[in-house]
């Protein structure tokens, strides 16, 4: 089990807050952590510009049809600037740079990683559900699935599962639909939200959420925790995989860098400060296993209750 959560800001924490409170230094550090992760891309060996530039030359709007849920209403939470785009998720920008943004981002999460911290990452996520959970699952949910990347994860990992992908983002999910082409999986996409999914009760075993929480306010995380609950079978395991408020790389995080990462995380303070584990069995499940899995990550577990 984690310690205690530490609820109240650090020092560095307040006075970022108080410089993101201002607009234009706001704006200001979206746009240079954006710069920071595009050079850093081009560094480590992946074409940002050059991929992206790849991606729009594609008439999209086949795979968007194939995806898209007009009748779907998005949360208010979910329409606010996110990840430096003023559009937040719900736009193409967005959903073309994040194979290359994930590459990039996930680079310096090992010494010496480079291009393959990404792969490294979802690898060290699925080595440990493999230790954890003892029957190979054999029904699916990814929950935040994006363009597809953990989905594809998953599937390696689970070879005979049948994996369904939920995202609030039909851009992501376009691209997803693209890719699963590509690759030939055979991945059921879903345009819903992880608090309402449409699916049915009781017809999981297993629900995936990789690096989707600290992207949450609290009140959505517990919403989809209860939806998780609901659609999950008895005996079914919820797995998150997520930044660790208490790993010492954000403890001893520059000040500057903390700027940069917050202006383009406008929910990380609500996920360092939710109690996981309390949240977790408020909304029906077990006390969570709770196991780091990279210098910055971990890994939680949690089996719905009997």
């Amino acid at each position: 089990m984690a310690s205690a959560v530490k609820t109240s800001p650090s020092v560095g924490s307040w006075l970022v807050n108080e410089i993101l409170a201002i607009k234009p230094l706001a704006n200001f550090a979206k746009h240079q952590a954006r710069q920071m992760i595009i050079k850093r891309a081009e560094k480590i060996g992946v074409p940002w510009t050059q991929e992206v530039e790849k991606l729009k030359a594609r008439d999209w709007e086949g795979d968007l049809a194939q995806v898209q849920n007009p009748q779907i209403s998005y949360p208010e939470y979910y329409l606010k600037p996110f990840h430096a785009y003023e559009k937040a998720n719900l736009c193409w920008e967005a959903a073309l740079e994040v194979e290359v943004a994930a590459k990039a981002v996930h680079a310096k999460i090992w010494q010496g990683a480079g291009v393959k911290g990404d792969s490294q990452l979802r690898q060290s996520y699925h080595d440990i559900l493999k230790a954890q959970i003892p029957h190979a699952p054999q029904d699916i949910i990814d929950v935040g699935c994006s363009v597809g990347m953990s989905s594809f994860a998953v599937q390696a990992a689970y070879p005979q599962a049948k994996i369904t992908g939920v995202d609030l983002s039909p851009y992501f999910l376009a691209v997803a639909h693209y890719r699963s082409q590509q690759q030939q999986a055979n991945i059921n996409w879903v345009h819903a939200a992880g608090e309402s999914t449409g699916l049915a009760d009781d017809s999981f075993d297993l629900a995936s959420m990789f690096l989707i929480c600290h992207e949450l306010p609290q009140s959505a995380t517990r919403d989809i925790f209860a939806e998780m609950r609901r659609i999950l079978r008895p005996g079914g395991y919820l797995a998150i995989m997520d930044m660790n408020p208490q790993a010492e790389a954000y403890k001893k995080m520059p000040t500057y860098v903390l700027t940069l990462l917050k202006s383009t995380e406008p929910y990380m303070d609500e996920y360092f400060s939710l109690d996981m584990a309390k949240t977790l069995i408020e909304a029906g499940f077990h006390p969570p296993t709770i196991i780091p899995n990279s210098p910055r990550h971990r890994t939680i577990i949690a089996r719905v209750s009997d």
